[in-house]
C-alpha cells in the first residue's frame, strides 16, 4: 500500500504502518496481524495525530518525508501514550524540530521519560478544548482509562472525523484501509478487540458516550485496523451494547476484625461502593456475629471481602478460624479480596491473602489487575494505613469495589 495514494479527506493522509506479521500483543497472538494507523493533515499549521509502533519509527520518519518536510509539522497529537501509538514520535520528534506535541497534562511526563523529550514544547488540552490548524479545528475530549489514564480522543470538527486511538479499533492488517471496501464483515473483529482491550475498561465506555453523544461523526479513524465510513452510528452503540450492565442479583460479603474501627470504616466504604454500583452487600463483623450465618453469607456470595488490623505482625479476633474453615469448602467461581488497616507494615493482610489464596475462589491481586487491564490505580489487597478517612485512601478502597463490581456485572 503506498502512503501518497492514500488521502481519507480533504488535506487528510493515512501515514501508519501495516504489520501483517503474528503480532505478540497484551500477552496475545494476532494471528490477523494489525495496522497502526497514523494521520497527517496537510493544513496551515501542518498536524500529526498519533504515530505507529516503536519498532517501526525509523521506517515511518522516512516515509511521513516523503509527503512533508518534517521541519513543516507544527503539531503532533499523541491521544494515548503506550508505544504502539507513540512509539514513532521519538524518530519523528527527531526531524520535526518545529512541532509542539499535543496531549493530556498526565500524558507529559509519560512522554518525556519515554523519549527524552524533555526539552519539547507541549500543549496540554483538556476536556473541551479545541484548537486551530489553520483551515481546521480539533476539539478534544478526555476519555481516562480507555485503556490508560492520559487517553484522549480528537475530533476534527470541519471533516466529521472521530480519531479515538485505541477505542472502536479492529486488530486486522488491513489490505483495503476502510471497512466496507474489506471484502467481509468486520463485526466480530471490532467485538473482539473491544473484549480483549476495552471491556476491563467498560466502566469509563460511559465517558466515551458522553463526549460523542452530540459530534456528528462521519468517519471513525482508529490507531488499529479499518477506518469506519459506513454504519457508523452502528459501531458506536456496539460499544455502548456491550459495555452496559445485564447481570443482576449479585451479592458481596464484607467480613472483618477492627480496633479502632477503621478497618470497619474500610468495610463500610467498600459496601457504600458496592451498593451504589448495584451490588448487594452485606457486612459482618467476625468478632460479634456468629460463623456458621458468615459462612452462610459467604456461600451465597459472588464476591467475598476480608479484612483486618493488623496487631503484632498478625490478624486479630476470630478470623483466622474462620479462613481454615474456608479452605475446606467449594466456593470456585467467587471472586475474594483481602484487606485491611495498619499502623506499621500491615502484615495481617498479607496473612489473608494468603488464607484466600488456600481456596479456589478468584483471589484478586495487583499483578493480576496490571496484567490484565493495564490500570494501575486498582490495588490489591486493599491496604490503608491508620484511618480511611483521607479522600486518596477513600478512592483506592472506591477503585478497588468498583473494580470487582465491574467483573460481577460484565455482559460478557
Amino acid at each position: 500500500m503506498n502512503i501518497s495514494d492514500i488521502k481519507i479527506a480533504k488535506d487528510t493522509y493515512w501515514v501508519g504502518k501495516i504489520d501483517n506479521r503474528e503480532v505478540p500483543f497484551h500477552r496475545l497472538i494476532l494471528a490477523k496481524g494489525t495496522t497502526y494507523n497514523s494521520y497527517l493533515l496537510k493544513t496551515g499549521k501542518p498536524t500529526v495525530i498519533d504515530t505507529v509502533d516503536m519498532e517501526f519509527g525509523r521506517e515511518y520518519a522516512d516515509r511521513m518525508a516523503e509527503l512533508i518536510d518534517p521541519l513543516d509539522i507544527a503539531y503532533i497529537v499523541i491521544n494515548h501514550t503506550e508505544p504502539d501509538h507513540s512509539g514513532g514520535l521519538a524518530a519523528l520528534a527527531m526531524r520535526a524540530t518545529n512541532a509542539t506535541i499535543v496531549c493530556t497534562e498526565i500524558a507529559v511526563p509519560e512522554i518525556q521519560e519515554m523519549y527524552k523529550l524533555h526539552s519539547r514544547n507541549y500543549l496540554v488540552v483538556r476536556d473541551g478544548d479545541t484548537l486551530d490548524i489553520g483551515g481546521k479545528t480539533l476539539l478534544f475530549k478526555e476519555t481516562p482509562y480507555l485503556h490508560t489514564a492520559e487517553t484522549m480522543i480528537t475530533y476534527c470538527i470541519e471533516d466529521k472525523i472521530l480519531y479515538p486511538c485505541d477505542i472502536f479499533s479492529t486488530h486486522v492488517a488491513v489490505e483495503k484501509l476502510f471497512s466496507d471496501e474489506a471484502g467481509f464483515d468486520i463485526t466480530e473483529d471490532f467485538k473482539g478487540y473491544y473484549s480483549a482491550i476495552i471491556h476491563p475498561h467498560r466502566r469509563y465506555v460511559r465517558t466515551l458516550m458522553e463526549a460523542v453523544k452530540d459530534l456528528e461523526i462521519d468517519m471513525i479513524a482508529p490507531s488499529h485496523g479499518f477506518l469506519i465510513r459506513e454504519d457508523v452510528r452502528k459501531y458506536i452503540d456496539l460499544y455502548a451494547e456491550l459495555s452496559r450492565e445485564t447481570t443482576q442479583g449479585k451479592k458481596a460479603a464484607i467480613v472483618y476484625t477492627t480496633i479502632k474501627n477503621n478497618t470497619k470504616k474500610m468495610a463500610g466504604i467498600l459496601q457504600a461502593t458496592l451498593q451504589e454500583n448495584g451490588i448487594e452487600a452485606t457486612v459482618w463483623d467476625a468478632d460479634k456475629s456468629d460463623m456458621n450465618d458468615i459462612i452462610e453469607s459467604i456461600e451465597a456470595a459472588d464476591a467475598v471481602f476480608i479484612g483486618s488490623s493488623t496487631r503484632y505482625a498478625d490478624m486479630i479476633g476470630n478470623l483466622e478460624p474462620l479462613l481454615k474453615e474456608l479452605q475446606l469448602l467449594n466456593l470456585k467461581g467467587k471472586l475474594a479480596a483481602a484487606f485491611g488497616s495498619y499502623g506499621w507494615s500491615g502484615e495481617a493482610i498479607e496473612v489473608i491473602q494468603d488464607y484466600l489464596n488456600g481456596t479456589n475462589m478468584t483471589v484478586q491481586s495487583t499483578s493480576d489487575v496490571i496484567k490484565s487491564t493495564g490500570m494501575t490505580h486498582v490495588e490489591f489487597p486493599i491496604r490503608v494505613r491508620f484511618s480511611p478517612k483521607e479522600a486518596e485512601k477513600t478512592q483506592k478502597i472506591k477503585n478497588a469495589a468498583e473494580f470487582v463490581s465491574d467483573l460481577l456485572l460484565s455482559a460478557i
